[in-house]
């Protein structure tokens, strides 16, 4: 994702949520976007077998 297209994300996320965010927390709020955004599109990328089935319960 790009650098202006994360800033406006941010800008429209807190606007919509009308949450006010410091301009020195930006920075960071970029980068844990950034990868979030990365690791969004590892496991976007992995393949699973068509017989695959989501568990019927998650038990930690």
């Amino acid at each position: 994702m790009q650098e202006d297209a994360l800033d406006a994300l941010i800008e429209a996320s807190a606007a919509m949520l009308a949450l006010p965010i410091e301009p020195e927390w930006k920075p960071a709020i970029k980068v844990n976007l950034a990868v979030t955004f990365q690791l969004a599109d590892m496991v976007a990328e992995f393949e699973l077998p068509d017989e695959a089935e989501p568990a019927p319960v998650f038990e930690a």
